[in-house]
């Protein structure tokens, strides 16, 4: 599935166009746009340009899509973009009254995995009502007047920015519910076929659980708004994307520096968990009370509970919770917004499959440096074939040969294992197989288009990715074409397979006898297959009531096309099957792998619950979740369970997750690398009510 590119959803729909400043003069002024065309600013509170304006969309350097927008009486946006073989499509109309507010806001089309966005919101008689898919409301106008659009194109956001601008202290509360922040920058000079403009960079806040970041030219209107690997920027301007997109890097790194500055406790001395018992992933169970030493980044001795606390040491009182090792995140797309968030839910390892690679490898250094808070990375290298449909990152080729030269610029020891991807040409992957062979590389990844999950087992791969990849072989006619959203819609024809078929067998079979692991990414296929709209994705339940108001509602919001009765049913049995598959790969030997591709942090959590739906006891998973992976990616000496000698790399809890795994969900405290966090400390920062608090900290005499 590969979401890297597709969380970018949240971050385009806090993309911003803005067209003008506040103006405090009574009288009408007009003014001239660049093509012409007249902006009309209206009295006391904000302006409404006419004409139109045209923004490319550009992803890791490619243009993948178009934003067009035609002011008249109203606003008409046209908003599409494709990667991966998906995308979102939306038009929207907006009409505004005199003080800039829309007062009618149609948006329709369809999400990035085709579920149907149909919303309206209007005001009439001093009354708020809206219809999303979460629902419909109304309320009655009172502080709180503008909407939030949940499924906008990136145009949305200059309704909101435009007011503001237009107040004092930049901030406005809006329905249907939170509140909208702007901060200003910094202001900067960009060249393109038009001439020389002079920008301001601003973030806005209040939506999500980061800040987006966007430009506007000298005149207020909408330049670009970035991301690590996405820009939309104005037409004629494309050659300043790249730009762009690391100042968003630079913007986000410093959020989490001071971030960093605020919840980040290093100690001088010796530091002792004490009153704790220790997860074991030998015996499966937890340990004697005991305490924890940690001297720098290292475990230096598991000792007897202490009556009393040293005065050469800083005690943390552990009141008789649990000390887990640092768990792995399988299957992630690093970003710098994850990271913080991923340390809080007690994930200090993750293995990247696929990325823009200068992106990553500057994360990494700024990991390793001390500059941001992360995770231990570990990376695959990404290989996809130029397609009309091809993802848009890692090493793009057209040739066998480009393919083995990809394998060879992998091969520096940065890297784990290659990945192969959707669009690769089926008949190149031997050679891919046989280079990474030569220079001591490991191979997972999809199923090209038009191959199987045999071709690929026979081929040599040493881990197949997704679970559907391996499924939808057993489901598809020949020659249709996974490139495309079918590789998910076409998950409603799993309820009819049987487990016995000879085909399903056989697949199985060989991947036993083969060694072949499986990455199944159960959240990211419950999510899909059922998230409903207006109904709380069960893999959320735990955790949304504490989100901010943007991700409360996609969480009540389906990913597919739910269409009809028989849809919804063979959806709903599709997961099913998907669960019993990957029970009966457990049973003949098939070593599973935990990940998500939904950026890891709560999502893990849901990740490694599903995993007792196919058998596994709550130890099991724990074991499976650090242990195992440490062992797999060859890190196990030093990482995977809590041990005199191994890197400070752990969480408490309170209670004991062997019985109840769902313990896992409130974490006290977390040392990645020697350094101490509170999560509790760290979720304040990005919006998000905390589970618990932090542990008792007693400083010692040092």
């Amino acid at each position: 599935m590969c979401k890297y590119q597709n969380s970018l959803v949240l971050i385009l729909i806090s993309t911003l166009l803005f067209s003008c400043t506040p103006n405090d003069e009574a009288e009408q002024q007009t003014l001239t746009a660049e093509d012409g065309s007249q902006e009309t600013s209206m009295p006391g509170r904000v302006s409404r340009m006419l004409g139109s304006e045209s923004f490319i969309a550009i992803l890791s350097g490619a243009a993948v899509g178009q934003m067009d927008v035609v002011h008249d009486d109203v606003t008409n946006v046209e908003y599409e973009y494709r990667s991966n073989g998906r995308g979102p499509t939306v038009t929207e109309i907006i009409e505004f009254n005199d003080e800039g507010y829309p007062e009618s806001w149609e948006v329709n089309g369809a999400t990035v995995f085709g579920n149907v966005i149909n919303e309206e919101f209007q005001i009439t008689d001093g009354n708020a009502s809206w219809t999303d898919t979460t629902g419909s409301n109304s309320e009655e106008l009172g502080d709180s007047r503008l909407y939030v659009a949940q499924e906008s194109s990136p145009y949305a956001l200059w309704v909101y920015a435009r007011l503001l601008l237009a107040e004092d202290d930049r901030r406005l509360t809006v329905l249907p519910a939170g509140e909208l922040s702007l901060e200003e920058i910094e202001t900067l000079e960009v060249n393109g076929n038009a001439g020389a403009l002079t920008i301001t960079t601003y973030a806005l806040s209040g939506i999500d659980l980061n800040p987006s970041y966007f430009a506007l030219d000298d005149s207020g209107a909408f330049f670009a708004a970035m991301t690590a690997t996405y820009a939309l920027i104005k037409q004629g301007y494309e050659a300043e994307e790249q730009r762009l997109r690391e100042l968003s890097v630079e913007y986000s790194a410093q959020r989490i520096e001071s971030i960093q500055e605020k919840v980040a406790q290093e100690f001088d001395g010796p530091v002792r968990i004490n009153n704790v018992r220790i997860f074991d992933p030998a015996t499966l169970a937890l340990s004697d009370y005991s305490s924890v030493l940690v001297e720098n980044n290292r475990i230096t001795a598991i000792e007897e509970v202490l009556a009393e606390n040293s005065e050469s040491e800083i005690t943390i009182n552990g009141a008789g919770g649990t000390l887990v090792a640092g768990m792995y995140e399988m299957h992630d797309h690093a970003s710098q917004e994850n990271a913080l968030l991923n340390i809080a839910a007690g994930v200090t390892s993750v293995r990247d499959m696929g990325n823009n690679n200068e992106v990553l490898a500057e994360l990494i250094e700024k990991i390793d440096a001390g500059r941001i808070v992360g995770p231990r990375i570990t990376r695959n290298g990404f290989i996809e074939g130029v397609s009309p449909f091809n993802a848009n990152g890692g090493i793009l080729v057209s040739s066998e040969e480009e393919a083995v030269e990809a394998v060879r610029q992998y091969s520096n020891g940065d890297f784990f294992q290659i990945k192969i991807y959707n669009s690769m040409n089926p008949d190149w992957v031997p050679a891919v197989i046989a280079e990474a062979r030569a220079n001591g590389l490991g191979v997972s990844g999809h199923v090209p288009a038009f191959s199987t999950a045999d071709a690929m087992i026979a081929a040599g791969y040493d881990e197949m990715t997704h679970i559907n990849q391996i499924m939808l072989g057993w489901v598809l006619e020949q020659g249709e074409d996974t490139r495309t959203l079918l590789r998910l819609t076409a998950l409603q024809r799993l309820p009819a397979l049987n487990m016995d078929d000879p085909a399903v067998q056989n697949t199985i079979r060989a991947m036993a006898e083969n060694n072949v692991a499986v990455d199944p990414t159960l959240e990211i296929h419950e999510s899909l297959l059922l998230s409903r709209n207006g109904s709380i994705n069960p893999g959320t339940l735990d955790y949304i009531d504490h989100m901010p108001i943007g991700i409360q509602r996609g969480a009540r919001t389906a990913w597919a096309d739910i269409s009809s009765p028989e849809v919804d049913e063979a959806y709903r049995l599709a997961f099913d099957k998907i669960i019993e598959t990957v029970a009966e790969m457990r049973e003949q030997g098939i070593f599973i792998i935990p990940g998500t591709d939904l950026g890891g942090s709560f999502s893990y959590h849901r990740e490694l619950e599903l995993y007792q739906e196919i058998g596994m006891s709550a130890a099991e998973v724990l074991k499976m979740a650090t242990y195992d992976m440490a062992v797999y990616l060859e890190q196990g000496d030093e990482l995977g369970s809590v041990e005199a000698g191994k890197l400070a790399d752990f969480f408490l809890i309170p209670g004991d997750p062997t019985a109840d795994l769902k313990a896992i969900k409130t974490i006290s405290l977390v040392v990645k690398d020697g350094t101490f966090y509170v999560p509790s400390d760290i979720y304040a920062e990005f919006g998000i009510q905390p589970f618990i608090d932090g542990p008792e900290i007693i400083p010692g005499n040092q």
